[in-house]
């Protein structure tokens, strides 16, 4: 782990379709991905999410989350 600045991780949705804030809520400081609502098989029987993780010295990286 990096120590000040660089320590410092926040996490956001790269690209999200419009109704992924609807269903999904993400917690910028420790990365975690809830469900605001429960989901429903006959909207989607999949979801792939885009996240990326940017330090406070400007370092980041992203990944698919399914």
């Amino acid at each position: 782990a990096d120590d000040g600045i660089n320590g410092h991780v926040q996490y956001s949705f790269k690209k999200t379709r419009d109704m992924t804030s609807e269903i999904f809520r993400l917690d910028v400081e420790i990365g975690a991905i809830t469900l605001v609502r429960s989901l429903d098989f006959e909207e989607g029987d999949s979801y792939e999410l885009e996240m990326q993780a940017r330090d406070g010295g400007g370092l980041f990286d992203t990944a698919k989350v399914s």
